[in-house]
């Protein structure tokens, strides 16, 4: 699970390698990979929100 934590960090960063974007595809399950990614999003909104109502006070 850590592999695909990485791997979708990797790609909000724009970081990730090509060679290691073919084995996600290859080996990894995609639903592993949406589910992990619409948590990370959500995560950062929630960040941003949390930031933007703190900065407001």
């Amino acid at each position: 699970m850590w592999q695909v934590v990485k791997s979708v960090l990797a790609a909000f960063f724009g970081v990730q390698k090509d060679a290691q974007r073919r084995e996600d595809f290859q080996a990894g399950k995609p639903m592993a990979f949406v589910i992990v990614g619409v948590l990370m999003a959500l995560v950062l909104v929630a960040g941003v929100l949390i930031l933007a109502l703190s900065a407001a006070e």
